[in-house]
């Protein structure tokens, strides 16, 4: 990305915060919050998702199988099934069947799969008028706007925004205020012209194999008007969208109205198995009953491929087959509560998920304007219903992306990167720089203190910022001259009679700058009796993966895993101080290593403090600890380490040496290791940051404490102190 495509991508960011943040926020995390409130309720969520993500793992397998199996039932039921190959062939097929019913207007109710094909253009051209009856949708459409979620289009959208757009388009005789205002009038208009309608449109939700079964999930009752008004209906689904039987609907029932807005159940769930034998509805005849009317009905089921079944052979991209489109992936997700669907998305799909899909369907061009909005921070795979794994197919597409970039000043790095990866190039200069982050730590130690003031120089911030994307904005951490390494191995281990040993993984960012950070850690272990070694290992591969630097991250994972592995072998626990670098050896380094490999790493593997509490639960002493004596704590919990579940070990562990905590609940400080420090996402990054600011400052703690290095350079930047690891809080004096 060139110093101009930065600039022009910061511009539309800010933009974005500007016009749309705060409705996109309110939204989004409203629904967040929902959905933790929603599922609590179930007896046993995981197994509801595990039962669901079974269901499509299945479906996907057998995904020819199934195209016959409701194609049948639907001709059995006197309706027509039409198998798409693509967008094109879709819409040919739509406008042939409004043309055969002489069709004037089509309504339709709320689809992504239409928006995808964008049928209302196709049909705009050949003079259908199309009306789109979802009210989100309908103001869109009002002000020919894309949406900007999956589930709710308006998201970015005020009450008074509408009012305005409405007030000017319809002229109405009060202006139109309230929100039942502004909803009633669009329920009368929107009901008058489905009076009119020549033919319905729906999307389905899910389609069942056996019966042909349509499940439609909505918070308005547009749908079953669309469907039961006009005499025709014409349903478009994506082929993915099929699953076996009715029976396999209870657990997406039970999940997708939770997952996407926090409702324990949706306002409508529909199940419809057309062409049905209700009467069309005479509006013109109110005097005659219902039950009278005509009940020659016409149905089309258009099951639509446009790249679904290649994306079905991708071993990489078929888990985003699996995705129910309940936009929890974006609801959880940091970037995206603030800027929305129109930065973090793509021609159709937004958010986390949106990725895969528009690799698959429209190409990496489309996929790359949104990718790196995704950090890798792991959120939104426990928010997902159906377990997929968003940040592997983020890094996947991230990594084809690179290996069509065009390198430019490929010398500036010269002998600090490795190889591109790939045959069509490699990653670009700002990716190479961050992924490779180990190399220039090791250059920075050796060089100190001279590479301090040549790092945080204005002169060295300039070039940085203009050749490789580095905001000046930022100071870098000091690089030590003596590594944690050296210090360690010149000091020797200092526990007095230990009753256990472990490895105290050095991470690069421990090693070679926050090297008191890891000096306390080693006390704070040794304090509970507790022998440390600290090996000769590399970086985890979290940096070159965050960059999408597969091949790079694999051969670092083999590396650690060769110096690591004999520590296992023989009862060696490895204590992890990142929480992102245990999260690749519990993760990650399934994808990357034989399982012979990952699992004895990812079983023996430990958070610090998730050992630490381990160890105070097995007879150690808190007291040889440092004492809070009452002392108030605000902690900032790590995102990758709330999606590992340890979160709660570090409160218990302070509380237990007498401190008083204070947990924000804020899933992200918005500087996901290298992200927030590039240029065209620094603002961003300031914005999802400054949420936890808020909370921060709120709490008027005496002490503010983070587990992650990405969020104690942050918060550092939001408060102007820097906030200290539990630790260097826990850990007694050296």
């Amino acid at each position: 990305m060139s110093s101009g495509s930065r600039e022009r991508t910061a511009a539309h960011l800010r933009e974005l915060l500007e016009t749309e943040g705060d409705a996109v926020a309110g939204n989004t995390r409203g629904f967040n919050r929902g959905r933790y409130d929603s599922v609590a309720k179930l007896d046993d969520y995981d197994g509801l998702k595990a039962e669901a993500r079974e269901i499509k793992e299945d479906a996907i397998e057998r995904l020819p199988e199934l195209i016959e199996s409701v194609t049948g039932a639907v001709e059995d039921n006197g309706g027509t099934v039409y198998v798409a190959d693509d967008a094109a062939d879709a819409n040919a097929y739509i406008a042939e069947v409004c043309a055969d019913r002489d069709a004037d207007r089509l309504v339709k109710s709320k689809s992504m799969t239409s928006e995808e094909i964008e049928v209302n253009d196709r049909l705009d051209e050949r003079g259908v008028d199309v009306v789109e009856t979802d009210l989100g949708e309908w103001v869109l459409q009002v002000a020919d706007e894309a949406p900007s979620h999956i589930v709710a289009p308006a998201i970015h959208k005020s009450r008074e925004g509408i009012a305005e757009l409405f007030n000017e388009r319809f002229d109405p005789d009060e202006p139109l205020e309230t929100a039942e205002e502004l909803t009633a009038f669009a329920r009368d208009r929107l009901g008058e012209l489905i009076e009119g309608a020549d033919v319905g449109m729906t999307g389905a939700n899910f389609v069942t194999a056996d019966s042909g079964t349509l499940a439609l999930v909505t918070s308005e009752g547009n749908a079953r008007k669309t469907v039961t008004a006009p005499d025709t209906h014409v349903a478009v689904a994506g082929v993915e969208k099929i699953v076996p039987s009715v029976e396999d609907l209870q657990p997406f029932i039970e999940l997708i109205g939770r997952s996407g807005t926090g409702q324990d159940i949706t306002s409508y769930i529909s199940l419809l198995t057309p062409p049905m034998n209700s009467p069309t509805v005479g509006f013109d005849d109110p005097e005659t009953p219902i039950t009278d009317g005509e009940t020659d009905r016409d149905f089309h089921l258009v099951l639509i491929d446009n790249g679904r079944m290649a994306m079905r052979d991708d071993d990489e991209l078929r888990e985003t087959l699996y995705c129910i489109r309940c936009s929890a992936c974006s609801n959880a997700c940091a970037n995206f509560q603030s800027v929305g669907g129109h930065a973090f998305g793509g021609e159709t799909y937004s958010g986390g998920i949106a990725t895969g899909w528009e690799a698959g369907i429209e190409g990496l061009d489309t996929a790359a304007e949104f990718n790196d909005l995704c950090t890798g921070c792991s959120r939104c795979t426990e928010a997902c219903p159906v377990n997929i794994d968003i940040p592997w197919i983020n890094t996947v597409v991230r990594d084809r992306i690179n290996s069509g970039t065009d390198v430019n000043a490929e010398f500036l790095v010269d002998g600090l990167t490795p190889d591109a990866e790939g045959d069509g190039g490699g990653p670009g200069l700002q990716k190479r720089l961050f992924g490779n982050f180990e190399t220039l730590a090791k250059l920075g130690s050796a060089f100190a203190p001279v590479s301090n003031w040549v790092a945080n120089s204005t002169p060295a911030g300039y070039l940085l910022e203009r050749v490789a994307g580095v905001d000046r904005r930022r100071e870098f951490p000091a690089f030590r001259r003596t590594t944690l390494r050296e210090w360690h191995a010149e000091r020797g281990s200092d526990a007095d009679d230990p009753e256990r040993e472990v490895v105290l993984y050095p991470d690069p960012y421990t090693n070679y700058m926050l090297v008191d950070r890891g000096k306390a850690a080693v006390r704070l272990l040794e304090a509970l009796d507790v022998a440390v070694t600290i090996p000769d290992v590399p970086g985890s591969g979290r940096a070159p993966l965050s960059q999408g630097m597969i091949d790079t991250a694999t051969a670092t994972a083999r590396e650690v895993s060769e110096a690591l592995g004999p520590y296992v072998d023989d009862g060696g626990d490895v204590v992890v101080i990142e929480p992102s670098d245990l999260a690749m050896f519990r993760g990650e380094y399934e994808r990357l290593l034989p399982g012979s490999e990952f699992e004895p790493l990812a079983e023996n593997s430990y958070e610090i403090v998730e050992y630490v509490y381990g160890l105070l639960a097995n007879g150690a002493d808190a007291d040889a600890l440092s004492d809070g004596g009452g002392e108030s704590v605000a902690y900032h919990s790590h995102c990758q380490q709330r999606t590992l579940g340890l979160a709660e070990y570090t409160r218990a562990v302070l509380e237990e040496c007498g401190y008083d905590v204070t947990t924000t609940d804020v899933e992200c400080c918005g500087m996901a290791g290298s992200f927030g420090y590039k240029r065209q996402y620094y603002d961003l990054s300031m914005d999802v940051g400054e949420n936890l600011g808020d909370q921060l400052r709120a709490a008027d703690a005496d002490r503010v404490v983070a587990s992650g290095t990405s969020c104690t350079d942050q918060i550092g930047d939001l408060l102007g102190a820097d906030p200290l690891h539990p630790v260097e809080l826990l850990a007694p004096e050296g």
